[in-house]
């Protein structure tokens, strides 16, 4: 889709680059970098996000991050790490110019994603280089119908995501319960329909050899490639857009202009990746609507007489999903890397310095946002995100997520058919309530629900 467009912000204030001290950078590591990498950048590690929520790691990180800004000032931080030059990105207005500063000079192909993503989309656009992006991103854009709130196939869409929404229903309706691994599995059936078509709905397989992937993935270049894997992944990936299938993105990947640098193969895997946490958002959004009733009216007012076998845009609903990435980013960390030496107010960064922004500490910073710990979808309906360069669920600039519409226009359905008939009780988790402060670390995985038909009185 196009970028969301939000104004310059211009400020007075010095921003320079500062160096932390050897003790100050230890303590950034042991409670910032590390708990990012061992949740598992591109695959969640179950285990440790449990461990991660029982300390709430990400109130911990960002009282940090806090701390270091007031000690050191706005400006990017400057870590010097083993073989490694790293800067902390701390305030709205430099993530504002480096997310429009991208891909140049501010490349979203640093070192570490590269040799991350090389293990299971070597020729993706995250880490393609200046000469090959562009082509690569008009690829992307034209298959996933960035600017379109409705994809062009999206009764196609909408009819697989209502398909299987309404097998889950009937699931729950006979359980009373909802966990997160029948959540997983019904919303893993909607992203092979929609990506590789139906054929793929059952094939599990190819979820998994994705999903090993980018477990080994999460090492960047502290694990050695996976070869056999990334074979038997990419010959069913084939397999499935050799067949081209009618309404899926895979016959789009057919039929969309492309040249000898393009890829199309390699495009895809990047889709099905993003796809998974847009799931646990949907999941979290749904624990959000079910201990915070306003909302949750709100949300039935707008299901209650839409035509869902039709294809909608549900404004309040994406709001609620975009509201959940917000409070527990599915993005860790957006990360870019200097192509030039850049000047920051009369400091230079050195050309290969990398670029951290902390989402879980940008998004929930409650010095600079006064929704920052609850739940406010109001601020994607009213223009409150659009102006605000700390709520950026999608990233943003020329490299925003270009499945961003795709992405809310299946969560949304999907949400609006499970509360359309059925009223959730959070039955286990982290207690969440609108009269205390949410948690910012809060995975999936523990959340299950208590699920009965929806009262018509």
């Amino acid at each position: 889709m196009t970028a969301v467009q939000r104004p310059v912000v211009t400020s007075a204030r010095p921003s320079r680059v500062n160096q932390a001290s050897v003790a100050d950078t230890l303590r950034i590591g042991a409670t910032v970098l590390v708990p990012t990498v061992a949740r598992g950048v591109l695959a969640r590690r179950p285990r440790i996000v449990r461990l991660a929520e029982a300390i709430d790691a990400d109130r911990r990180a960002g009282d940090l991050l806090q701390r270091m800004r007031s000690r050191y000032g706005p400006g990017p931080l400057l870590l010097r790490l083993p073989g490694r030059r790293l800067a902390l990105v701390l305030s709205p207005g430099d993530v504002e110019r480096v997310l429009t500063g991208s891909p140049e000079p501010f490349s979203p192909a640093n070192l570490e994603k590269r040799s991350a993503l090389s293990q299971f989309q070597p020729h993706g656009v995250l880490i393609s280089d200046a000469a090959k992006r562009p082509d690569r991103r008009r690829f992307n854009e034209a298959v996933l119908d960035t600017s379109a709130p409705v994809h062009r196939y999206g009764e196609a869409i909408t009819a697989k995501v209502r398909e299987e929404a309404e097998l889950l229903r009937e699931e729950i309706g006979r359980t009373g319960e909802l966990d997160w691994d029948t959540f997983r599995v019904a919303w893993w059936r909607v992203i092979r329909r929609v990506v590789l078509g139906d054929a793929a709905r059952d094939d599990s397989e190819i979820s998994d050899l994705l999903t090993r992937l980018r477990m080994s993935a999460n090492w960047a270049y502290a694990m050695p490639r996976r070869r056999i894997l990334r074979h038997r992944f990419q010959h069913r990936l084939r397999h499935y857009l050799d067949l081209a299938e009618p309404g899926s993105l895979a016959e789009l990947v057919a039929r969309a202009p492309s040249t000898s640098g393009t890829e199309p193969a390699d495009q895809v895997p990047q889709w099905l990746f993003a796809f998974e946490p847009a799931g646990m958002a949907a999941y979290r959004a749904l624990a959000l609507l079910a201990t915070h009733p306003d909302q949750a009216r709100k949300a039935r007012e707008e299901v209650d007489g839409r035509d869902l076998e039709q294809p909608q845009d549900l404004p309040y609903l994406r709001a609620c999903v975009q509201e959940s990435v917000r409070l527990w980013p599915t993005t860790l960390a957006l990360l870019r890397e200097t192509t030039a030496e850049t000047a920051w107010d009369g400091t230079r960064m050195p050309a290969g310095t990398a670029l951290l922004v902390h989402t879980p500490f940008l998004q929930r910073d409650d010095r600079t946002l006064p929704y920052a710990d609850t739940f406010a979808p109001w601020i994607w309906l009213d223009g409150t995100a659009r102006r605000s360069w700390s709520d950026i669920p999608f990233s943003g600039g020329p490299v925003e997520c270009p499945g961003r519409n795709l992405v809310l226009l299946t969560t949304g359905l999907f949400l609006a058919m499970l509360i359309q008939r059925h009223e959730y009780r959070l039955a286990s988790g982290q207690p969440l309530t609108y009269a205390q402060p949410l948690p910012r670390t809060l995975g999936p995985f523990g959340l299950r629900f208590q699920v009965r038909p929806r009262s018509t009185a």
